[in-house]
């Protein structure tokens, strides 16, 4: 079987035409794979930097997170989906015995394992996963949307994870990659009376404006363009922070009114200093982050938007590539590019 592996800790990739063909034990479900997306973590592993590291990956293994299949046999005791299904993916598998599993908050899982780094992933002709992280996919949503949900479900648990604070509000979006995108297009969904993205790529800011989202450059007067828009209010009423970016939460926190809150998205390659005198206690600014999304509640209303029609996310993809051409999908994350898929159909 082909497939994209991460043969050791150090920089690069392989790509392997004799990986052993997966099979489907209890509680297991094998899988076709339709599609699968890349993102930024993908670029972090394939570099090995102190952030990939941080996630204990155990090579030799499969790589890829975000991906949707074909359901092809089911092992043991698996009941909640048949082959022939259509299902898209959950990439951290808890473990459903500590606290957080047990008090209806598995997304922070204290033994979390993740697709792709613990077990083999989805960049891969075929794959095994557990059960559970399974999610079958309305009729009316395509295997390649499938393979597109779990990084559009990192979004919309930041929207959920603000409180819903977006509809009639001002709404700040630093970081227009896939995620801020997604992020951006769920709170004009909403009701988003503003939103503003920053980001300094012209091909996403092109992107952030086709979904009617105003669009700045991070060079700009940031500030001062949300305190113009906001008027009265004194700032915007909340921000995602996406891009992972060191040195700009300050900004963010300038541009927010009292009682405002931001949400942080993207993982800083290094600790980020907050003045909590000035931003939160005497501001009184919530901040809030998140990891993965919410197990489940977050899928269950992805999928609702999507089936709506609320929601579409097909715009997102900007290039399709075979197994073969890993090294190029990796290269294109960091050029002009929306989404990437490895499609192992394609030769």
């Amino acid at each position: 079987m082909k497939a994209v592996i991460k043969p050791s800790q150090t920089r690069g990739i392989e790509v392997r035409k004799d990986w052993a063909e997966p099979t489907a034990g209890p509680g297991e479900v094998l899988l076709d794979i339709a599609a699968a997306s890349l993102c930024g973590t993908d670029r972090e592993l394939y570099e090995w930097t102190p952030s990939a590291q941080a996630f204990n990956l155990r090579p030799p293994v499969v790589l890829g997170h975000e991906g949707s299949g074909t359901v092809l046999a089911v092992g043991e005791g698996v009941t909640s989906v048949a082959v022939g299904d259509r299902v898209a993916l959950e990439s951290h598998l808890v473990c459903n015995a500590c606290y957080p599993c047990r008090t209806g908050s598995a997304h922070t899982c204290e033994r979390t394992r993740i697709l792709g780094m613990h077990i083999d992933g989805v960049f891969a002709e075929r794959v095994t996963v557990p059960e559970g992280i399974c999610v079958r996919l309305p009729d009316n949503v395509s295997l390649e949307t499938g393979a597109l949900l779990e990084s559009a479900g990192v979004a919309m648990h930041a929207i959920q994870r603000s409180g819903y604070a977006v509809a009639g509000q001002s709404v700040l979006v630093n970081g227009c990659g896939p995620v801020g995108l997604v992020t951006a297009q769920i709170a004009l969904a909403m009701g988003a009376a503003h939103v503003v993205a920053v980001e300094p790529n012209p091909f996403r800011r092109k992107q952030a404006e086709s979904i009617g989202a105003t669009v700045i450059d991070p060079h700009d007067d940031v500030v001062s363009h949300c305190m113009d828009l906001a008027g009265a209010r004194g700032g915007f009423d909340v921000a995602f922070e996406v891009s992972g970016v060191r040195g700009v939460l300050p900004t963010l926190l300038d541009a927010l009114r009292r009682e405002a809150t931001l949400v942080t998205v993207g993982h800083p390659s290094e600790p980020a200093p907050i003045n909590i005198a000035a931003h939160v206690n005497k501001k009184g600014i919530t901040l809030r982050g998140i990891f993965g999304r919410r197990l489940w509640d977050t899928w269950e209303q992805l999928l609702l938007l999507l089936e709506s029609g609320r929601l579409e996310l097909d715009w997102l993809v900007t290039h399709r590539l075979p197994l073969d051409d890993a090294d190029e999908a990796i290269e294109l994350l960091t050029g002009d590019a929306g989404k990437v898929l490895l499609v192992p159909s394609l030769r």
